[in-house]
C-alpha cells in the first residue's frame, strides 16, 4: 500500500500506538489501514441416488491453477453472510441449484492470508453449466475424483474429509465439522 484511501496522502508502515504489529498508517489523517485475511466460501454440491454419491466440481477458467478442478468457491463480498457467499459462488461458477446444508469445513490458509469455508449442499436437480470462471462442470464419484488435478490443498482436504465422513455415515455415523491449518502449498502455488 502506498497511498491512503481516505485522503490520498502517502502511508508509512509502522506500529501504531496501542498496537503490536506494523500497519499502514497515513501520516496526514492518521487513518490506520488494517489488512485482514480474505474469506473464501464454497460448497460441496452432492447428488445422491441409489446409495451412490457424486460431487460437482468445476474446472477453473482463471488463474491461479487454470484448468485444475475445484469445488465451487470464491471470495466473500461485502453485505453477504457466509451462506449467501457460498450459494452465490455455486450459482456463478457451476450454475447449480442447491439446498444449502451445514458448515462442513473451516480451513486456515496462513501463507496466502485466507480462510476457506465449505458448506454441505444438495443439488436440487441436474441442471448445471459452467459459469464465466469455469471451463467445465462435472459430477464425480469418489473413485473418479481427479485427485492429482485438484486446484488447491483446501479442496483436497475438504474432499478427503467429506468422503471419510460419508464412509462413517454408512456405518451409522454422521458428517462432522472439520477445522485444519493448511501449511503446504501445492505444486505451482506460491
Amino acid at each position: 500500500m502506498k497511498y491512503c484511501s481516505e485522503c490520498a496522502n502517502p502511508v508509512e508502515l509502522m506500529v501504531p500506538a496501542g498496537d503490536n504489529r506494523p500497519r499502514y498508517v497515513c501520516t496526514h489523517c492518521a487513518t490506520v489501514h488494517y489488512q485482514n485475511p480474505k474469506m473464501v466460501l464454497g460448497t460441496i454440491p452432492v447428488w445422491e441416488r441409489d446409495g451412490e454419491v457424486r460431487v460437482l466440481l468445476c474446472r477453473r477458467a482463471i488463474e491461479p491453477r487454470y484448468g485444475y478442478w475445484t469445488l465451487p468457491a470464491g471470495f466473500m463480498e461485502n453485505n453477504e453472510t457466509t451462506a449467501d457467499a457460498a450459494e452465490r459462488e455455486t450459482q456463478e461458477e457451476a450454475g447449480a441449484n442447491i439446498t444449502l446444508g451445514p458448515l462442513f469445513a473451516l480451513l486456515n490458509v496462513k501463507h496466502v492470508h485466507q480462510v476457506h469455508m465449505f458448506y454441505l449442499a444438495t443439488l436440487r436437480d441436474l441442471d448445471f453449466a459452467p459459469g464465466e470462471e469455469s471451463l467445465d462442470v462435472k459430477m464425480f464419484t469418489e473413485s473418479e475424483i481427479p485427485w492429482d488435478e485438484l486446484a488447491f490443498p483446501t479442496i483436497h482436504t475438504t474432499l478427503e474429509c467429506f468422503f471419510a465422513d460419508r464412509a462413517r455415515m454408512l456405518e451409522g455415523g454422521s458428517y462432522g465439522f472439520h477445522t485444519q491449518d493448511i501449511t503446504r502449498p501445492m505444486r505451482g502455488d506460491s
